[in-house]
């Protein structure tokens, strides 16, 4: 893995930082199990944006690959008693085999006919989810046994933090590498021109592929410990509005940014709980937002901060 630039390296080293202090400024063990959430959260929207932002392509299916490692972890923890962190690689490479096997596929597709074809993928997921209820426990949910680790349970949400934390902060290291290689500049081709991309010797199909895979594996972990973490989980999880959530969360933070993803992800997540105080309009708060959102900062809030610093420091 190459040594990061400056430009990369210092951000990165910040995020550490903030990661290491966080803990020791949130006020309440609910506060910090929203901060859990919304961290989980901000893994699958890193991954995502290398597919969107840095590909230049659309997945509305991405919560099927983080209920995948949802119920593997319910599933094969729970009723079969494996262990957890079994139990989580068997979600990842079952989501990584079904994104290289659709990829194979639905990645030949682009625009809103690759939007569809992703959107099917959630829906089947989906519906077996929903209705396998003997194996997955339907509509009602399914119970999540405490994640063990080499025999030490992971218990309590400053334990839970801190094993989100090094998750995302691995993804994001991940992330912000790939962005400074060959490979990235590879993606960022195949986002500008895939038939400029195939000029020059890039192998479009298995850029699109290979970061597709990436992407699900990165969402199926996350979906695992999300489990794992709440204890409880429902086919919601890998619903069509746990997707859209998905992509919300790259744009508003700024598409092709490995830190807007993250700052996009915690205000996504963390917003629902601020506007609890609207009540019954709490909802239509949501959605004024990012409304305002959309139109303020097009690029999304951190390219957009970036443009802004840049022109000052001119």
């Amino acid at each position: 893995m190459p040594f990061l630039p400056t430009r990369s390296l210092l951000p990165l080293a910040g995020f550490a930082l903030v990661l290491v202090m966080a803990p020791f400024l949130i006020p309440n063990s609910f506060v910090l199990g929203v901060t859990i959430l919304a961290i989980l959260n901000a893994a699958v929207a890193v991954g995502l944006n290398l597919f969107v932002g840095s590909a230049g392509q659309i997945s509305l299916g991405h919560a099927a690959f983080f209920g995948i490692g949802a119920y593997s972890a319910a599933i094969l923890s729970g009723t079969y008693q494996f262990n957890g962190l079994v139990a989580i690689t068997v979600g990842a490479v079952l989501s990584g085999l079904l994104a290289y096997a659709g990829g194979r596929t639905i990645l030949r597709l682009s625009g809103h006919y690759l939007a569809m074809a992703t959107l099917g993928v959630g829906v089947i997921v989906y519906l077996v989810i929903n209705q396998e209820i003997a194996l997955t426990g339907g509509p009602d949910g399914k119970a999540v046994p405490p994640l063990s680790v080499f025999g030490t349970a992971i218990i309590g949400e400053t334990a839970w933090y801190a094993t989100a934390a090094c998750f995302l902060f691995v993804v994001a290291l991940v992330a912000l590498n790939l962005t400074e290689t060959g490979y990235g500049r590879a993606l960022n081709a195949v986002h500008a021109s895939e038939h400029g991309a195939r000029a020059v010797g890039i192998d479009v199909a298995a850029a699109k592929t290979s970061v597709f895979v990436l992407s699900a594996v990165i969402a199926s972990v996350a979906g695992s410990l999300y489990a794992f973490h709440i204890g409880f989980i429902t086919p919601s999880e890998a619903g069509f509005l746990k997707s859209v959530e998905f992509v919300i969360m790259i744009v508003v933070g700024g598409l092709g940014s490995v830190f807007g993803a993250i700052l996009g992800a915690f205000l996504i997540t963390t917003l629902p709980q601020v506007l609890t105080g609207f009540h019954d309009y709490e909802q239509l708060a949501f959605g004024l937002l990012l409304i305002v959102a959309a139109v303020a900062v097009r690029r999304g809030i951190v390219p957009t901060l970036g443009g802004f610093v840049g022109r000052l420091a001119r």
